[in-house]
């Protein structure tokens, strides 16, 4: 075997003879460091590794291991410690361009990295660091997806516990390490899980540190991996200066300014917004204040997907379908402004599908296998749509009266709306007085009236679009259901023309007036799913929680117990948003070209987060309680009682929302016996500080804002937190194709002004001779409805390696036994909850979610299959 160069520590796999794993006998380079001297590489240095010298990188934890064997006799004696570690096969990794012979894999790989353990400890006696000791890691063998490696070590009884591993990879590309288990303890095995990309030596990036799976608060940690823990963070924090690269591991914070083609800036006082992660990407030259775009969006290398292709079903279905789908539906669809010429060729879609160009022209099928039929008659592929199931369940603020507005009426007309008293006392004669009503809460209204009012008159300016603001005012029925009452539609004064404004009730005496309902009902649905979209789905939690992601990357080390508790929580978030920026949210994307207010989106999103929303308001029960859903009540099973009884969301909710709160109530007594050590944690009030004053900068000085002072204080966060990435953003998004897939069901805007609103002779003559016709003209045009139905159909499906709430342990709860008890609780709690929400949908008595052609309610049960299916929680946003 040839020798390590003396000087660098360095080893040329080229001139590798032996394979010592693969034929089984242990001996060769690995085996060399099991001898405690004289052998060159193996031989300890205090303090530093003049083989492995670099910055730290990643932090973690770490688990005492005694020293068993030899050493218990003999101080002086070595102990033998094997280290296994794992490394997954994975899309772009230094294995991507290899052909996997077993005959030839251990020469090219038979030293593969360097290990070296870091002591837990600063030596007693001198207060400085004990020496580490260093090993080459040898090819062993392929299982799966996964590639093993071994390395032996020889520790003197004197080394203390393992803290950490340094890691330095001389493959010639990164690697995705998964972990690394130690053997030979008198204690059992260590696990040091890293689940994390390592760069090549030859990139010049730093080498990697991975703790043990053990959790410390700051003030708890060893001596000798204090240091390593704080230089971890600085390194995450970055300069904040320079462009970000592939493969950097730098978190900072930045404004929406790359939304392109001159959109206003989102972030600061004028249109308040959370913050995004950092690119450093140059300003645009055409608009200084706008960075420029790129064909790749930064995100954290650990940030991005790191499994095999399977794993990135979302992100890069998704990217590529976008980029794949509107051109091939412009080929097809040559007007943009073509509407359907009747409600047949709607179901057409779904009966008989688009025919798309030849294979050869499009790749769409690669990317869209649950949508594209092949046609047996024809030699086109055929874009055919699943038909989705309906459902239909909105639930509301109760109502109070009188219903005023708050907008200045100098620039939008009188507050007052036109839903009266009297109106309503006719709408509900017979079921009850509207004094009753009102006082048993029975009232409820969909409020889009100030919010949209203001964007009106921009949004009219567009073309092939209109806009108006909407109230639409419920009754709870007997049987627990919502029946709409009225609906106003107000468009403010505009163009010289006083505010117009129009109450639609639902009569059936009349022919006309019934077409206008449903055409009032079209306008008030594409403001729903607009609202839906860019408020309930995409600010409320893809926004709003990339700041929590960032914060805790840059204040949390990865051996802090919060840190863990969220860590599978945080998973993709980041990738997923880079990609909205790219595709989705940007200028002239998926969200501008079909959801009102169109161009108008983001800005809308910013006025709405400006105005509502508030981080204590995001918690179930506060949520379902400041919507006038909900009120308090100590007596009640969840702490809260229901103004609508049968309100699925709000029944299946609590029960995702207790059990998350048990669990996290049970790990955080794990780490935190009281106030103090709470209030003390000098990682954890960083973290929490920047949430408020760099994350969310712009609403910093709210005194809404929680402070983490107390064991409950820190419950809360976590759970709301937690709530809002796992349980919410699965009710909002995977039922989207449920509810939207039809999308006459759920339009996403309007592109015509109702029938009666200051009409010409020959538009009045349209909608009196041919309705239908009219109101497929107000629906979406064709290219619009195919694109929504199809990023629909792929942001509603799970990937197939989905990971569920309660579903994967994480290595670190695994190895803490009463973490592992409260898990394992949490865990049963799930499948409990799955047999709850079977036997609600089984009963007959719940109308919101079961009778006839009644779709049952399954969005928050806690699993599902891969695809669309309607249900199922993951633990993290990963679509």
């Amino acid at each position: 075997m040839q020798s390590l160069h003396q000087s660098t520590g360095l080893f040329n796999p080229s001139t590798a003879t032996e394979k010592p794993f693969l034929n089984g006998t242990g001996a060769g380079i690995a085996s060399l460091a099991t001898r405690p001297s004289p052998t060159k590489f193996s031989k300890v240095v205090k303090g530093t590794n003049p083989v492995n010298p670099g910055r730290v990188r990643q932090s973690g934890a770490a688990v005492k291991a005694i020293l068993g064997g030899l050493a218990a006799l003999n101080p002086l004696a070595a102990v033998k410690v094997k280290a296994v570690v794992t490394v997954k096969q994975t899309v772009g990794g230094f294995l991507a361009d290899t052909v996997l012979v077993p005959n030839t894999v251990a020469d090219l790989l038979g030293t593969s990295m360097i290990l070296e353990l870091i002591p837990a400890e600063l030596d007693p006696k001198t207060g400085k660091p004990k020496p580490t000791v260093s090993s080459l890691a040898s090819f062993a063998g392929i299982n799966g997806t996964e590639i093993k490696y071994q390395a032996s070590f020889g520790l003197s009884a004197d080394f203390g516990t393992v803290g950490a591993v340094r890691i330095d990879n001389l493959h010639i590309r990164e690697m995705f390490l998964k972990d690394i288990v130690l053997e030979g303890f008198a204690t059992g095995s260590v696990n040091i899980e890293c689940e994390s990309w390592v760069p090549a030596k030859i990139s010049g990036k730093p080498k990697r540190v991975f703790f043990t799976t053990k959790s410390y608060l700051p003030s708890d940690t060893p001596t000798g991996l204090k240091k390593l823990r704080t230089d971890e963070l600085v390194v995450l924090r970055g300069s904040g200066q320079g462009e970000r690269k592939k493969g950097d591991r730098i978190y900072d914070y930045d404004v929406y300014n790359d939304l392109g083609n001159a959109r206003p800036v989102l972030g600061g006082k004028e249109n308040p917004y959370p913050r995004r992660c950092r690119t450093g990407r140059p300003r645009s030259s055409k608009n200084p204040e706008d960075e420029t775009r790129a064909l790749y969006f930064y995100v954290p290398r650990d940030e991005e997907f790191s499994e095999i292709k399977t794993a990135q079903f979302g992100v890069k279905t998704l990217y590529s379908a976008l980029h794949a789908l509107v051109p091939t539906l412009e080929t097809i669809l040559i007007d943009p402004k073509l509407g359907f010429p009747h409600f047949t060729a709607v179901n057409n879609l779904f009966d008989q599908g688009l025919n798309l160009p030849p294979y050869s022209q499009t790749n769409l099928v690669s990317f869209l296998p649950t949508l594209i039929r092949n046609s047996a008659e024809a030699s086109n592929d055929v874009l055919q749509f699943e038909v989705p199931p309906t459902m239909d369940s909105k639930l509301l603020p109760s109502l109070e009266w009188p219903i005023m507005g708050t907008l200045d009426p100098a620039v939008y007309g009188p507050q007052e709306s036109g839903i009266t008293k009297e109106l309503i006392e006719k709408e509900i004669r017979g079921y009850t007085t509207l004094e009753d009503a009102i006082q048993q809460k029975k009232l409820f209204m969909l409020d889009y009236h100030d919010v949209l009012l203001p964007f009106v008159g921009k949004t009219r300016e567009l073309d092939n679009t209109t806009l108006y603001g909407s109230r639409t005012v419920f009754y709870l029925c007997p049987a627990g259901t919502l029946r709409p009452l009225a609906i106003e539609l107000t468009r403010p004064p505009l163009d010289g023309k006083p505010q117009w404004k129009k109450v639609y009730v639902p009569n059936y005496s009349s022919a006309t007036d019934v077409w206008l309902w449903r055409f009032a009902k079209a306008h008030v649905l594409s403001h729903d799913s607009a609202y839906h979209q860019l408020i309930s789905h995409w600010l409320r939690t893809h926004c709003c929680t990339e700041p929590y992601i960032i914060a805790a990357k840059r204040q949390l080390s990865a051996m802090h117990p919060v840190h863990r508790l969220l860590l599978p929580h945080f998973r993709y978030t980041m990738e997923i948003n880079a990609l909205a920026r790219q595709a989705l949210i940007n200028a002239g994307g998926v969200i501008e070209s079909t959801f009102a207010p169109l161009k108008y989106c983001m800005q809308a999103s910013s006025a709405i987060y400006g105005q509502s929303w508030r981080f204590d308001k995001e918690g179930l029960p506060h949520d379902l309680i400041n919507r006038g859903l909900a009120v308090e009540d100590p007596s009640a099973p969840h702490g809260v009682k229901l103004t609508i009884e049968d309100y699925p969301y709000a029944n299946d909710g609590l029960l995702i929302w207790d059990s998350i709160k048990t669990w996290v109530t049970d790990y955080v007594n794990q780490y935190y016996p009281d106030s103090q050590s709470v209030s003390s944690d000098a990682e954890l009030q960083a973290w929490w500080s920047e949430v408020r004053n760099q994350g969310h900068e712009d609403k910093k000085d709210e005194p809404w804002w929680p402070t983490i002072s107390t064991q409950q204080d820190l419950v809360e966060v976590c759970t709301t937190i937690i709530w809002v990435v796992s349980g919410h953003h699965a009710a909002v998004n995977f039922g989207q194709y449920a509810f939207g897939g039809y999308f006459p069901n759920q339009p996403t805007t309007a592109r015509v002004k109702m029938p009666d609103e200051d009409p010409t002779e020959d538009e009045w003559k349209l909608f009196i001779e041919k309705p239908e016709q009219a109101l497929l003209a107000t629906l979406p045009s064709q290219i619009q409805a195919t694109t929504v139905m199809t990023v629909l159909d792929v942001l509603s499906a799970h990937a197939p390696d989905e990971e569920y709430l309660g579903g994967p342990i994480e290595p670190a709860w695994r190895d803490d036994p009463n973490v592992k008890a409260a898990f394992e609780k949490f865990n049963g709690r799930q499948k409990e909850i799955e047999g709850e929400i079977d036997a609600r949908n089984a009963d007959s008595s719940r109308k919101n979610r079961s009778g006839a052609g009644v779709y049952p309610y399954e969005l928050l049960k806690p699993f599902s299959e891969s695809g669309v299916t309607g249900k199922g929680v993951p633990y993290s946003i990963s679509i």
